[in-house]
């Protein structure tokens, strides 16, 4: 890989790529502005053939050159697919696997230097005196200045005001901490080469530096032999706090605070940190029989270890650091009435010192209490834990404060206030761990429990009003149903574990450590009152005093349970028991909305207009009810999933549906491409920040007089794309087999790709498979579906050849964020599919006649959605305006080529018969791969 990242020779100025909706600028200005890219991309790939050839010699690194060559040449045009095809059918598994790994690095590298590119760009930008980028902090605050805004109505949208991006597991983001650790070591070099001008010999060690790490992960196994457990991808997530949220969340925080302090004085906005953490990896149970109480345990004590330990080490360095005398500083009586707490005589002229051993000392008393675990150290007097993270931030305000009264400020705010900031933001439990269950589960549970207690014999029986009139009673009473000795199924003895396992995580490290507990499949007022009597039972529910530190979040999934959301919800409402609740709760009620069950339900634009018109709808609900409401967006890492980036798509939500709080999950690959790094947090964490402020403050939708005839043009759309998505997924006669036989969506799920099942139940049915699988498999056959298929016939129908009509489409584009945001996003997936790739997984499905069936439907749809994109927008090239994502589609996308044929390859084989450790491991690897490359694959 000498030459790696870009092919070299003559070429026209504007290229059109392997697909034809792609235009790449190969003009002088267009390579000027990609070359120091270009360069890291040469560099970081010919350094990783050099250890290639060293490390495995010339036989196979001339084998991945020939590999590169034959993906270059396709992009060219020069050939077609199959001489890639025909370099790797007998090639050994062995030298299969070494290509496999060359190229899965080589996306990581690519990764990496897109990365820093972007850094770059910004770095330059802000050098030139541009405005902020639009997504950024700088740019909101500047348009809410703009927009002179009431204080007290900025104060009333923000009350008790929240963002938490919620971190969820995914089977291909599991990187080793080895991985992780180079990449950074590689990145940071990198940056110093960048920034400064090296001598020779620094040039030269700088260089052995990342080559080390390059040949570390080259002898790294990117991925374990053993399936990966729930533990496992819980430390995954804790390592970004690590990495950059404990860093950069209390930082936005205070930021975001001083800075609405300046714009509005008098308002006293946000007492409370508006960013803060969650998580759902361990406490997800839906459909994964692996989360059991003592996982629920392990990721709420691991959280709040990671949270205590980085406290006592801040605290720590603190120690170390403020060495001021007495002798030459002024300090507070109430600071020496703390330092004197710390019994340390040798340091009596350093009052700092002794006040933050005091700190220390009862840190590690509350790690004993909360693990049983003495970190050592002899004891210290008096000192006990501390009951809450208000009693720690107390005496972190007693150093500031004494700080600040001698004109220290500097000092105060700096390491003294991300601490203080961090202790804010994290408390003792770091994250909030939602819990997550299946109303069918609950129901199942409540039905055993009411047998049992004989409230019930038959409770699955009752129809709805008795359901409900039955679980209302049970609530009025504070008596438990079960004793210690009741004789219970496996699955509501786990269930009933699973919510005694939160109580306690609850009692020890506060009631922010499990907030919510969301119900999956949610279509009934009974499925909330179900779940309400299992908090009851676990201890987590008063039902006198109508008091619960958990809220319930009922989860609409299905369009036709979104469609009727908000009738759901108001009957909810109406039953006196429930209401009492939401009121306890300061009157908000969280509800979530599932983007991926109701892409794969429905299509991309039925399920994106569905959401709409169901946040549409709970605003009303809300408004009518005079309830506060929080909306907690389900979003993969891929547009079939609701991906796509964040800023836009919080900013095309519909009027009063942010006001100030959204929680959002964030997983997959995206997780890592979003907080790898601080540079890479702060970017996205003000991205969201930023769009949370702006979607509750300022008019976002702008379609003032034509709101109602555009909704009305998008209820026709949505019904033209859902039928022409369920004519080919629901409707056409072998697509479940063509599926499962095209794609590699069976391996998924027989190697041990992630800690849950691919389906939740052990069904044929699409509607029974995860949406991580389902959106996968099609991505990584480089058909892409769920981001577009149907799209293009609603708007060819809706438009008809009516002129004016594509002129009405036109103008949403222009003014509306909500269709914008779901044309580009649509764009972005197109840019990534490739049906040439897409043909070779068609040839796995034996049946010719339903091959050409199936693959036929998509090809036109595929060529329909981008003609029409085309016609609605006015650009043929697809990425006319995200030139980041063109850039590594232009400069990355040839590497996946090799990686692509090697998956069919391999399928191909391991279907045939051979299931050796080697071709499943390959499978696997290439799956790895490709989730790298493409950076959101499920």
């Amino acid at each position: 890989m000498a030459n790696a990242g870009f092919a070299r020779g003559g070429r026209p100025t504007m290229l059109w790529g392997m697909s034809p909706h792609l235009v790449f600028d190969v003009s002088a200005e267009g390579r000027a502005a990609t070359e120091p890219l270009r360069e890291d991309i040469r560099l970081l790939g010919g350094l990783l053939g050099d250890v290639i050839r060293e490390q495995e010699g010339e036989r196979v690194f001339e084998l991945v050159e020939e590999a590169r060559r034959r993906a270059f040449a396709v992009r060219r045009q020069e050939v077609d697919r199959e001489g890639i095809a025909d370099l790797f059918r007998d090639l050994s598994t062995q030298d299969s696997l070494q290509v496999i790994r060359a190229f899965s690095l080589f996306a990581l590298l690519a990764n990496l230097a897109e990365d820093l590119h972007r850094e770059r760009r910004r770095a330059l930008h802000v050098r030139a005196g541009d405005p902020p980028p639009a997504d950024s902090l700088a740019a909101g605050f500047a348009a809410l200045a703009e927009a002179q805004l009431d204080p007290a109505e900025v104060a009333d949208v923000l009350q008790d005001a929240t963002v938490v991006p919620v971190i969820t597991a995914h089977p291909t983001e599991t990187r080793r901490r080895t991985v992780f650790e180079a990449q950074s070591r590689i990145a940071d070099t990198m940056r110093i080469r960048e920034r400064m001008t090296l001598s020779d010999a620094e040039e030269e060690s700088a260089l052995r530096t990342i080559t080390i790490q390059v040949i570390t992960l080259w002898q790294t196994a990117l991925i374990r032999l053993q399936r990966v457990r729930i533990q496992d991808e819980i430390e995954v997530g804790l390592r970004f706090f690590e990495a950059s949220l404990f860093e950069v969340m209390p930082q936005i925080n205070a930021r975001v605070r001083r800075e609405l302090a300046e714009l509005y004085p008098g308002t006293d906005l946000l007492p409370q940190p508006l960013l803060r953490a969650g998580s759902w990896i361990g406490g997800d149970r839906d459909g994964n029989p692996n989360v059991d109480a003592d996982v629920v345990a392990t990721a709420s004590s691991r959280a709040a270890q990671t949270a205590l330990t980085h406290y006592l080490d801040e605290v720590s360095t603190l120690e170390t650091s403020l060495s001021l005398s007495v002798r030459l500083t002024a300090v507070s009586e109430d600071l020496l009435a703390l330092a004197a707490r710390s019994e340390d005589d040798a340091r009596d002229d350093e009052p700092y010192r002794q006040a933050l051993r005091w700190i220390h000392h009862r840190l590690v008393c509350t790690y004993d209490v909360f693990f049983d675990e003495w970190l050592g150290g002899g004891s210290i007097g008096e000192a006990t834990a501390y009951d809450t993270p208000g009693e720690l931030l107390a005496e972190l305000d007693v150093i500031d404060a004494s700080l600040r009264a001698d004109g220290d400020d500097l000092i105060a705010d700096d390491r003294l206030l991300r601490l203080r900031e961090a202790v804010r933001t994290f408390g003792f439990h770091l994250y909030g761990l939602d819990l997550r269950q299946n109303s069918d589960v609950h129901e199942q549970t409540v039905a055993e429990l009411f047998a049992w207690a004989g409230v019930h014999d038959t409770y699955a029986d009752l129809d709805e009003k008795e359901r409900v009139d039955l679980l209302v009673e049970v609530l009025r009473s504070r008596r438990p149903l079960i004793g210690a000795d009741a004789e219970l199924s496996e699955q509501t003895t786990r269930e009933l574990a699973i919510t005694a396992a939160a109580a306690r995580a609850i009692r020890t490290f506060g009631p922010e450590a499990v907030p919510n507990y969301v119900i999956s499949m949610c279509t009934s007022v009974s499925d909330l009152l179900e779940c309400a009597v299992l908090l009851k039972e676990a201890g987590l529910l008063d039902p006198v005093t109508g008091t619960s530190p958990v809220n319930i979040v009922p989860l609409f999934e299905t369009i036709e349970d979104l469609q009727v959301s908000a009738t759901t919800v108001r009957a909810a409402l109406a039953v006196p028991a429930y209401r009492a609740l939401v009121e306890r709760k300061g009157s908000l009620q969280e509800i979530m909305l599932g983007y991926s069950d109701s892409n794969k339900d429905g299509g991309y634009l039925a399920a994106n207009w569905a959401l709409y018109r169901a946040e549409l709808d709970l605003v009303e609900v809300a408004r009518e009810h005079g309830l506060r409401l929080r909306l907690f967006h389900g979003r993969g890492g891929t547009v079939g999933r609701g991906g796509g980036p964040s800023y836009e798509a919080i900013l095309a939500q519909p009027p009063g549906a942010v006001r100030g709080s959204l929680r959002l999950t964030e997983q997959g690959e995206i997780i890592a491409a979003k907080y790898a790094e601080p540079r890479l947090a702060v970017r996205n964490l003000e991205a969201i920040v930023s769009a949370t402020l702006e979607a509750s403050l300022l008019d976002t939708e702008r379609l003032g007089d034509e709101t109602g005839s555009a909704y009305a043009h998008l209820d026709e759309l949505a019904a033209l794309a859902r039928e022409s998505y369920a004519d080919l997924v629901h409707r056409t006669a072998g697509f479940v087999e063509y599926f499962k036989t095209s794609t590699p969506v069976g391996e998924i799920g027989a190697l041990n790709i992630g800690s849950r099942p691919a389906s939740r139940k052990p069904t044929e049915q699409i509607s029974d498979l995860r949406a991580i699988p389902w959106v996968m498999s099609w991505s990584l056959s480089r058909v892409m579906l769920p981001g577009w298929y149907g799209t293009g016939s609603a708007l060819e129908q809706w438009v008809g050849g009516d002129q004016e009509r594509l002129a009405t489409l036109r103008g949403y584009y222009e003014r509306w964020p909500f269709f914008r945001t779901v044309m580009s996003n649509l764009a972005q997936v197109m840019a990534k599919s490739d049906l040439g790739i897409a043909e070779r997984y068609s040839r796995l499905v034996q049946d010719e006649e339903l091959r050409g069936r199936v693959f036929g439907k998509i090809v036109q749809e595929h060529e329909r959605t981008v003609r029409m994109f085309g016609q609605v927008t006015g650009h043929e090239d697809v990425l006319w305006d995200n030139a980041a994502l063109k850039r590594s589609v232009f400069n990355r996308f040839p590497y996946l080529e090799p990686l692509n044929h090697l998956q069919v390859e391999l399928l191909h084989r391991y279907r045939a018969g051979d299931e050796s450790e080697q071709v499943r491991r390959g499978i696997l690897l290439t799956m790895n791969g490709l989730a790298t490359a493409l950076r959101n694959s499920g």
